[in-house]
């Protein structure tokens, strides 16, 4: 959203995310272009014996090659989402105009902590000297970690829980619609459209027009944001950016949709608003990672639902036939399938054109079905 925005007010944008679905290209995009192959190759071929010397990771090695190809092609602004965690993030070597913490959720704790205020701390080494922080969610434990971290720093701390309101008009297939005003202008209301689906966006939107009024008022110096310029933005963010997976509709007889919620925190929100979606019968593919905790996230899961458990072709997912006994031990049905494509398809065969089938559970799932 913050880079739709950003674009549509006339920057030149970059934008990087993890994971991608269908190319690696993905990740790295300015104006909603990916990446060029031939700037991949040429990067990879100018610093390979480097980034080799140095050991760096992928992600290292994608980082600098983001980085880089801003820097090359004169980017106005970057929005740049982290990895796994924020202190220790290969991303957090930059010095940003603005920082944006979403949510806080449990998970990757062998790397980050087992407790959010732990988890908290990581993502809270984002918070730079004099800069200004966004906090989208919090809980009492989380938000006595971002005060003392941005106290310290001497950063100007924004909740948007208390900076903004939003609240639901109408949602259909295409959209859906918010009313909503901010701290900043409270005698004005404004309505806006997004043409992203998902209950959770609702959230989003809080978080993003708090950084949006960040960045006219807070920072220096200011953005140029034209309020008919989030407007359009926000109406057309799938355009702008190019962005999948997200409460996306593949097919509408029966309905089908996939999400990229992957942990007890996201899949709360998909999972309530899947058994709100009409429906004759639920068919969930399903498939998660192997570090996943499933024992927050099996409670979660539809109990009438038919699923069709699976895994994606990485070495890092949880086997299918694994998966599927430990949710049926608890009390869910279905079957394993060892292929993703394997597992629609039954589905598909299976569903009637009142049913909904969703596909979900892990990133890497959703790409192997688009």
């Amino acid at each position: 959203m913050l880079a739709a925005v950003l674009q549509e007010s006339g920057y030149r944008v970059g934008l990087y995310t993890s994971p991608h679905l269908k190319d690696f290209r993905e990740r790295i995009k300015i104006n909603g272009a990916c990446i060029t192959e031939d700037a991949v190759m040429d990067f990879v071929n100018s610093y390979w014996e480097k980034l080799e010397s140095e050991q760096a990771s992928f992600f290292e090695m994608t980082t600098a090659m983001a980085f880089d190809y801003f820097a090359r092609q004169k980017t106005d602004v970057a929005v740049v989402e982290t990895g796994m965690g924020g202190r220790l993030d290969a991303t957090n070597i930059i010095r940003p105009a603005l920082s944006v913490i979403t949510n806080i959720a449990l998970d990757h704790t062998e790397h980050l902590g087992d407790s959010p205020a732990l988890i908290a701390r990581e993502k809270a080494g984002i918070i730079k000297p004099d800069t200004p922080v966004v906090v989208g969610e919090c809980s009492a434990n989380t938000a006595a970690v971002f005060t003392g971290v941005a106290q310290v720093q001497q950063s100007p701390l924004y909740f948007a829980e208390r900076e903004a309101h939003v609240e639901l008009v109408c949602a259909c297939a295409d959209g859906q619609s918010f009313r909503c005003f901010c701290r900043h202008s409270p005698a004005t209301v404004r309505e806006y459209t997004l043409d992203l689906l998902g209950e959770y966006q609702q959230t989003n939107l809080r978080t993003v027009l708090t950084a949006i009024d960040c960045l006219r008022y807070v920072v220096a110096p200011p953005f140029r944001i034209p309020t008919e310029a989030v407007r359009t933005a926000l109406r057309h963010i799938v355009r702008l950016t190019g962005l999948q997976g997200r409460w996306q509709i593949l097919a509408t007889r029966p309905l089908t949709i996939c999400d990229t919620g992957h942990n007890a925190h996201g899949l709360r929100y998909t999972f309530g608003q899947l058994t709100a979606t009409p429906h004759r019968q639920l068919h969930i593919v399903f498939g998660v990672m192997a570090d996943k905790d499933l024992a927050c996230i099996i409670p979660l899961m539809p109990r009438e639902a038919r699923y069709y458990f699976t895994q994606a072709a990485i070495p890092r997912a949880r086997a299918a036939p694994l998966l599927a006994a430990q949710c049926i031990a608890a009390g869910l049905h279905g079957e394993p399938f060892t292929n993703v494509n394997d597992a629609l398809a039954t589905a598909r065969r299976y569903a009637g054109a009142d049913d909904v089938i969703y596909i979900g559970g892990s990133s890497f799932v959703v790409a192997e079905a688009i």
